[in-house]
C-alpha cells in the first residue's frame, strides 16, 4: 500500500476557496470485476462476462450527461470509474448519484464500478495547470489502459467521450484501447437500438441549446445549502415538501410536514405558497425551504369550486381565514421524474434554430410547469404524448429545460392514455426477461411438476388428513389462500386452518425474479387490465392453490375452544395441501343456504357418495361461518370499522380474460373469508413481532386527525345524526346508528366521508416505532401485517420469509439466511408504501379515463344514459359536490357560472341559467333570480346531465350540470352501481377496438390495434378482482369510485 496526498479545492460556507490536503492510499490489488481476470482479483458481487467483443469505459462527461443511455440493458460490459461516479455526486446531486448506485447494484444490468483512484497503476495525480476536466479525462483513459493490460489484451476497451480534443489526443496512443464519441459508439456497435439513438439526439440538443440568450433574471437565486441548513436550525426557515394544488395549480401550493411549527407561529395547517414567483422554480414534490412572509401578506386558501374540483380532506374544505404564507428560498432536493407532455400544434411563436425547434410542451399533470424541449421532430410530434425529463431550470428562464425520452403515441388513443397513466405514477413494468423466466420451474405435459421428496420429508402433509377448499370469485385462477376447519375428537375443540401459497419456495431471495417483484412491489390493477408482480407460471399455476393438485403452502392452524373460540394452541409451518374443492362465492353461499347447487368436483360421483361428500362440505362451510361470525363480533367489540365499498366480480371471455365488471350481491361468505384472512394476518404479525421485535414488517393504520372529520360531523348533524369520532368504536357505533330508512344512500355517503377522512395504512419496521404505534385503527387490532396474498404483494413475501425464520429459530435450526436489519426493512417498507400509493392513483386515473371515454361517445342532449340521479354531499361557495351512484362518479355542480348567472329552478323542477345571486349556508345553498329562490340541501337528490370536458393537453374530465332539482326517474329499471361501471368498461373497450379496426382498414400502414407498448408491456388483459379483496375494509383507503372498481371484501 502506498500513501500519497490528494489536494482538493473546495468552497467554504462563506464562499471562500479552501485548499484541503487529504491522505490517499493506493493499492496494487483492486477488484477488476471481470471473469477474464488473470491476477486472481477478489471479485465479489457482479463480474463482467468474457464473451463480449469489448468493455465500455464512459468518460466523466458521458456519465454526467448521458447516464440514461448507459441504463439501456442492451449496453453490456460497462465499467464506471470511481472518478466518474464522484463527478456525478458532486455535480448532479444525491438523487442522480443514488440512481447510478442503484444501476451498479442491479444484477440485471451488466455494469461494474472500478475504484481507479485507489489502484496504484491507474491513479493519476493532478498536474499543475491542468483543468479538472482534463484531469478527469486522463484518469478515465488511464483506467481504460489499465483494464486492457490487466486482462492481458484479451478484451478490447472502448472509452466513450464527448470531448473531441480527448479523442484526438488519446485515440491512437494504445492498441486495443479505442477512444470514440458516444454517437460513433452507438452507430458502430448498437445500430439496432433505435431508442438509444433517439435519446442521444434529444439529450444532445438539450445540452447544446440550454438557455443562454436570456440575461434578465426571472426568479431570485436560491440560497446556498449551508445558509439554508443554518436557517432551518435557527427556525428562520421551514423545510418541507412542496405540494401544488391540482385544482388551482397556477396559484396555490403548500408545505406540509408532520409536527411543523416554529417558535412564534402555529404551522400545523402548513404553509401556503401563493403564486408562481413565490415557488421560485420549485416543482411539485421537491423538498424546499421556505421563508415566512409578513403577516400582512398572509392569505387563505380559495374555497370556491374550480375546474376539475374533486373531493378534499374535510379539514381544508372551508379554509378561508388567512394562514401562514411564505416563499421558497432554496431547494434541498429535486424530485424530478419522467413527465408525459403533449406537443402543441404549431402556432409560429416557437423559437427555431437551424437544426431544431424549441417547443414549450404542456405536461399532462396540471401541477407541472410547461417544459422547453429542443427537438428536430416538432412537426411530427404535434398532438402526441411524449415522455420527457427536466434537465435544468435557471433563474433567467420562465420555464425549465428538458429533453424527450420516447414517444407514447397520439393523444386521445386508449393505449396512449393508459401508458400515460402508468408513467405519470412512476409505474414501469417491462416484460419479464428471459433470465427471469429461466429461474422458473417447468410444468408442462411433457415434464409435469411434482412434489420434491426432500420437501415432502420436511413439510406437514395435509393431503389426506384435512378437507381443504378455496372460496374465490368465479373463474379465479390465482388462488393464493385456502381454508380448512374441523371438529377435533371429543367435540370441545375446533381446528381452523388458513393455508397460503408458498411463493418464497419458488422465489429465492436475491434472485432476478425476487428483485423484479421487489421493484414492482405489487400487482397493478387498471380498469381493463392488470400487470402481474410474478410471472404467470407462478401466479396462475404452481403457486396457485388450484383444486385437485398438490401444492406447497404456508399454514397457520389454530386449536380453538368450540364455544368461546379461545385459542388453545397455534401452529405455524410449511405444508403440502391438495384443495378438494375450488368454490366460487355464489356456490358456497348457495350451499350454506341449503339451496340446490352443483359442485363440479362431485358431478361424476354416485348419488350416495355424492350426498355424503356434499354433507361433509356443507358442514365445514357452516362451521367456518360460525367461527367467522364470532371473530367479527370480537373485533366489533374492539371498534372495527365497516366502511363503504362496492363489491364486483370479474366476467371472463372465451380466452379467460376479464372483459367487464358485473354486479355481485354482498354475501355472508365474503365476510367469512375476510375474517379468516384478517385472523391469520393478525396472528402472523404477533409471531414475527415477538420473534424479531426490531425487524418485523407490520402494517399500521394511524388514527385520523380529528379536523378531517369536520365534513362528516357537520353533514350528519344537518340530517339529525350525531357522529362521535373520539375513538374507532365510537365512530363505528355512531355510523351504524346514522341510518335513514327513507334513503339508504345517506348512510353510504356518511361512510364515504369517514373513508375520505382516514389516514393511510402503512407498512413499517417495528424497530422504528414504539409498540403503542403498531395499532391498526380500522381493524381494531394491536398488531397487523399482510401474509395472505404473496402472489400479488411483495410485503407478504417479506412476511413469509420472516415467519420461516421465526419457525426455524423455534426449532433451533438457526437462520437459513441473514434477515434485513431495521434500516433496510424500513427502506423496503417505504418503497412498498410508495408503490402501493402509485397503484391506487393509477387505478383511480384509469377509472376516470374509462368514465370519460364512455360518455365521450354519447350526445348528452339526447342520450338518456347521460342523465342520472345524483346526491348532494358537500356545499361550496359557488356550487355543490355530488355523487352519482349509477356510475360511481363524484364531481362538482356549479350554481354560478363564469357569466355571473345562477341556477334557477322552475315550478316543475327543471333548471336554467338566469341572472341572480348565490348564497352558501352550512347545510344548503340557495340561488335567487327572477324565478324566485331555489334551495339545494345536503343529501337532496337532483338530476344531472353528464358530459365530457375535453382537455387535449391533460386528461379529459366529466362535467356535471344540474337538470332538475328533483330526483331522476329513469324510464327503465335503474342499473346498480356495478352494472353502470360494468357497462362503461365493456363499451369503451368495444368502441376502442372498433375505431382501431376501422382505422386499420382505411390505411394499411396505420398502427395495429394493439400498440407496441401494449404488445410489449401488457401481461394480463384485465384484472382478477379477487386480488383486491381487502383494500377498503383494511383501509388502504381509496376514494369510493376507485374502491368500487376493485372489490373491497377482505383484508
Amino acid at each position: 500500500m502506498i500513501k500519497t496526498e490528494k489536494i482538493l479545492h473546495l468552497k467554504s460556507s462563506r464562499g471562500r476557496k479552501v485548499r484541503v490536503v487529504r491522505e490517499h492510499y493506493l493499492r496494487e490489488r483492486v477488484p477488476c470485476c471481470s471473469c477474464l481476470c488473470q491476477a486472481a482479483c477478489d471479485n465479489d458481487g457482479k463480474v463482467l462476462p468474457g464473451d463480449l467483443t469489448h468493455y465500455v469505459v464512459p468518460d466523466v462527461g458521458v456519465v454526467v450527461d448521458y447516464l440514461e443511455i448507459l441504463e439501456f440493458r442492451e449496453l453490456q460490459g460497462v465499467v464506471f470509474t470511481q472518478t466518474a461516479c464522484q463527478a456525478v455526486q458532486h455535480s448532479k446531486g444525491r438523487r442522480q448519484y443514488n440512481r447510478l448506485r442503484n444501476l451498479l447494484k442491479d444484477p440485471r444490468h451488466d455494469c461494474v464500478l472500478f475504484a481507479n483512484e485507489f489502484q496504484e497503476y491507474s491513479y493519476c495525480p493532478r498536474e499543475k495547470g491542468e483543468s479538472q476536466e482534463q484531469w478527469q479525462t486522463r484518469c478515465v483513459y488511464s483506467a481504460a489502459v489499465w483494464y486492457h493490460n490487466h486482462l492481458a489484451g484479451m478484451m478490447d476497451i472502448v472509452m466513450i467521450t464527448e470531448d473531441r480534443d480527448a479523442i484526438a489526443q488519446y485515440g491512437s496512443l494504445n492498441a486495443g484501447v479505442y477512444v470514440i464519441s458516444v454517437q460513433d459508439f452507438l452507430r458502430d456497435f448498437w445500430p439496432q437500438v433505435q431508442a438509444a439513438h433517439e435519446l442521444y439526439s434529444s439529450i444532445s440538443q438539450a445540452l447544446q441549446e440550454k438557455e443562454s440568450e436570456a440575461s434578465q433574471k426571472e426568479y431570485s437565486e436560491h440560497l446556498p445549502a449551508e445558509v439554508l441548513e443554518a436557517g432551518i436550525k435557527s427556525g428562520r426557515y421551514i423545510k418541507g415538501t412542496l405540494n401544488i394544488s391540482k385544482h388551482r395549480p397556477q396559484n396555490e401550493a403548500s408545505i406540509m410536514t408532520d409536527g411543523l411549527s416554529n417558535k412564534s407561529t402555529d404551522l400545523s395547517r402548513g404553509v401556503l405558497v401563493d403564486g408562481g414567483k413565490n415557488r421560485n422554480r420549485a416543482v411539485h414534490g421537491d423538498v424546499v425551504v421556505v421563508e415566512l412572509l409578513p403577516k400582512s401578506e398572509w392569505r387563505g386558501k380559495v374555497t370556491a369550486l374550480t375546474e376539475g374540483q374533486g373531493e378534499e380532506k374535510g379539514g381544508e374544505e372551508n379554509e378561508s381565514q388567512p394562514m401562514p404564507t411564505g416563499r421558497v428560498v432554496g431547494i434541498l432536493q429535486r424530485n424530478w421524474r419522467d413527465y408525459v407532455v403533449t406537443f402543441p400544434p404549431r402556432d409560429g411563436t416557437q423559437s427555431q434554430s437551424r437544426n431544431s425547434q424549441r417547443i414549450l410542451a404542456v405536461p399532462w399533470d396540471r401541477r407541472i410547469p410547461k417544459i422547453r424541449i429542443s427537438t428536430q421532430q416538432a412537426d411530427a410530434l404535434q398532438d402526441h404524448r411524449v415522455v420527457v425529463r427536466i434537465d435544468s431550470w435557471e433563474s433567467t428562464s420562465l420555464y425549465p429545460n428538458g429533453h424527450s425520452v420516447r414517444v407514447l403515441g397520439p393523444a386521445g388513443e386508449l393505449e396512449t392514455e393508459v401508458q400515460t397513466i402508468l408513467i405519470e405514477n412512476g409505474i414501469h413494468v417491462a416484460p419479464f426477461s428471459d433470465a427471469q423466466l429461466r429461474e422458473m420451474p417447468v410444468n408442462s405435459p411433457e415434464k409435469p411438476w411434482t412434489i420434491d421428496p426432500a420437501q415432502a420429508a420436511e413439510r406437514r402433509d395435509l393431503r389426506e388428513s384435512h378437507l381443504v377448499f378455496s372460496i374465490d370469485p368465479r373463474g379465479c385462477e390465482d388462488v393464493d389462500d385456502t381454508l380448512s376447519v374441523r371438529s377435533l375428537p371429543g367435540g370441545k375443540l375446533l381446528e381452523l386452518g388458513v393455508h397460503i401459497a408458498d411463493v418464497t419456495h419458488f422465489v429465492t431471495e436475491g434472485s432476478l425474479t425476487d428483485l423484479e417483484a421487489r421493484l414492482r412491489a405489487t400487482t397493478y390493477y387498471l380498469a381493463d387490465r392488470r400487470y402481474d408482480m410474478l410471472p404467470a407460471v407462478l401466479s396462475a399455476d404452481l403457486c396457485s392453490l388450484l383444486g385437485g393438485v398438490d401444492r406447497y403452502a404456508m399454514s397457520v392452524m389454530w386449536e380453538l375452544d368450540a364455544h368461546t373460540l379461545a385459542v388453545n394452541k397455534v401452529w405455524y409451518g410449511r405444508t403440502i395441501i391438495r384443495s378438494s374443492y375450488q368454490l366460487h362465492y355464489e356456490l358456497a353461499q348457495a350451499l350454506l343456504n341449503g339451496e340446490e347447487a352443483e359442485v363440479p368436483e362431485l358431478s361424476e360421483l354416485g348419488p350416495e357418495e355424492k350426498d355424503a361428500k356434499l354433507a361433509e362440505l356443507t358442514q365445514a362451510l357452516e362451521m367456518l361461518t360460525h367461527v367467522a361470525r364470532q371473530l367479527r363480533a370480537q373485533r366489533d367489540r374492539g371498534g372495527a370499522l365497516e366502511l363503504e365499498g362496492v363489491e364486483v366480480r370479474a366476467q371472463l371471455d372465451e380466452q379467460r380474460n376479464i372483459t367487464a365488471l358485473v354486479p355481485r350481491q354482498p354475501l355472508e361468505v365474503h365476510e367469512t373469508v375476510a375474517e379468516c384472512m384478517i385472523y391469520a394476518n393478525h396472528w402472523v404479525a404477533r409471531k414475527i413481532q415477538e420473534t424479531f421485535p426490531h425487524q418485523a414488517l407490520l402494517r399500521r393504520h394511524p388514527p385520523p386527525r380529528q379536523e378531517f372529520f369536520s365534513q362528516l360531523v357537520d353533514s350528519a348533524k344537518a340530517r339529525g345524526f350525531a357522529i362521535d369520532t373520539r375513538t374507532n368504536k365510537a365512530l363505528a357505533d355512531s355510523l351504524d346508528q346514522a341510518m335513514d330508512p327513507q334513503d339508504p344512500l345517506v348512510n353510504r355517503l356518511l361512510r364515504m366521508m369517514a373513508t375520505a377522512a382516514m389516514s393511510q395504512a402503512l407498512y413499517f419496521s417495528t424497530g422504528l416505532e414504539s409498540q403503542d404505534q403498531f395499532y391498526h385503527y380500522g381493524l381494531a387490532l394491536d398488531r397487523y401485517t399482510h401474509f395472505t396474498s404473496p402472489i400479488r404483494r411483495y410485503a407478504d413475501i417479506v412476511v413469509h420469509r420472516l415467519l420461516t425464520a421465526a419457525i426455524d429459530l423455534e426449532r433451533e435450526a438457526g437462520l437459513g439466511q441473514t434477515l434485513a436489519n431495521n434500516k433496510e426493512l424500513e427502506e423496503m417498507a417505504q418503497h412498498i408504501n410508495n408503490k402501493n400509493m402509485a397503484a391506487q392513483r393509477a387505478q383511480k386515473s384509469s377509472t376516470a379515463l374509462f368514465q370519460c371515454l364512455y360518455f365521450k361517445e354519447r350526445d348528452p342532449q339526447t342520450d338518456p344514459s347521460c342523465v342520472a340521479d345524483a346526491v348532494i354531499y358537500s356545499i361550496r361557495n359557488n356550487g355543490i359536490l355530488v355523487f352519482v351512484p349509477e356510475y360511481g362518479v363524484k364531481g362538482p355542480v356549479y350554481m354560478k357560472n363564469r357569466d355571473g348567472q345562477v341556477v334557477a329552478a322552475g315550478p316543475d323542477g327543471s333548471c336554467e341559467w338566469q341572472s341572480g345571486s348565490v348564497r352558501q349556508h352550512s347545510d344548503h345553498i340557495s340561488t335567487t333570480s327572477s324565478c324566485g329562490t331555489s334551495t339545494f340541501r345536503l343529501f337532496d337528490h337532483i338530476t344531472v346531465r353528464i358530459s365530457v370536458h375535453s382537455a387535449p393537453f391533460h386528461g379529459d374530465s366529466l362535467n356535471l350540470e344540474v337538470v332538475s332539482n328533483k330526483r331522476h326517474r329513469s324510464p327503465e329499471p335503474q342499473q346498480t352501481p356495478s352494472q353502470g361501471r360494468s357497462q362503461l368498461v365493456q363499451e369503451v373497450v368495444r368502441l376502442a377496438e372498433e375505431a382501431s379496426q376501422q382505422a386499420q382498414e382505411k390505411k394499411a400502414a396505420q398502427r395495429p390495434k394493439l400498440s407496441k407498448e401494449e404488445r410489449e408491456f401488457r401481461q394480463s388483459k384485465t384484472p382478477n378482482l379477487y386480488s383486491l379483496l381487502e383494500e377498503v375494509r383494511e383501509l388502504a383507503l381509496m376514494d369510493l369510485d376507485t374502491a368500487a372498481q376493485v372489490c373491497a371484501t377482505t383484508a
